[in-house]
């Protein structure tokens, strides 16, 4: 991969937990406007590895890149703002406030964070929910909403920082089944935008439809890493070709 085209590049990435070592040499190039899965079982990193990308987790070894910013050398919080702006995250849980608005909820990190103008980001929130299909919501508090409406505006939020990335820890996993589609279709449209987007996932089906790549993790490790067709298909490793046989 030609690394003037490599948006978020991992290099040897080790992290541990005490005595655990959950990250055991991650490597991984993502391209701008890329679509990438990782997939595998509970426990084997997934989540860990976009909590380093974004900084939240100082990593142990290794290096990591996103755009110009050298996540692993930036220590205080005032370094990590530029980075916060450039890639944002939705977690499973939806982390929304809930004493304020829909509306409100969108506005406060990019007024807050960022200094943006209010007026200009109200008008950003407002185009935000209407593309979460939430234009009726704004005045909503979290609490009136149904869990995947509360994850269309956490997803509405990390768009309203305007980021270049965007990583999507499990956001469906804690929703009831008639949800979890309203929330795939608004992330489905991100990657159709050409938006760079690092999903972990449990939706096999959603994974092989966006993905432009597909990792299988296990143990700390990328296991193996492939086009969709490729990886649920015809899967190189005997652990992918077994974890697949269970999940599939």
């Amino acid at each position: 991969m030609n690394r003037a085209d490599t948006l978020i590049e991992l290099d040897g990435v080790t992290k541990s937990f005490g005595s655990f070592q959950v990250l055991k040499g991650i490597s991984l190039s993502v391209k701008d406007g890329e679509a990438v899965c990782i997939i595998g079982p509970s426990g084997s990193g997934k989540s860990t590895i976009l909590r380093c990308i974004n900084g939240l987790i100082p990593i142990d070894g290794g290096s990591i890149r996103v755009g110009q910013h050298e996540v692993h050398k930036l220590k205080t919080e005032k370094e990590m703002r530029p980075l916060r702006h450039q890639v944002s995250m939705v977690f499973q849980q939806y982390n929304l406030f809930p004493h304020r608005t829909v509306l409100q909820n969108i506005m406060m990190a990019p007024v807050q964070v960022l200094g943006h103008d209010a007026r200009e980001v109200e008008a950003r929130a407002h185009r935000l929910l209407a593309k979460v299909r939430l234009s009726n919501k704004a005045d909503a508090y979290p609490g009136q909403l149904s869990g995947g409406q509360q994850q269309r505006v956490a997803i509405a939020r990390a768009l309203a920082m305007e980021p270049q990335v965007i990583l999507f820890d499990e956001v469906t996993a804690a929703l009831d089944p008639e949800t979890v589609k309203e929330v795939l279709t608004a992330i489905r449209e991100l990657v159709d935008d050409r938006l760079t987007c690092i999903l972990v996932t449990h939706e096999m089906k959603f994974a092989r439809e966006v993905a432009d790549r597909v990792c299988f993790t296990d143990h700390g490790r990328i296991v193996e890493s492939g086009p969709p067709a490729q990886i649920f298909d015809a899967p190189q490793d005997a652990r992918t070709r077994e974890f697949l046989g269970q999940v599939l």
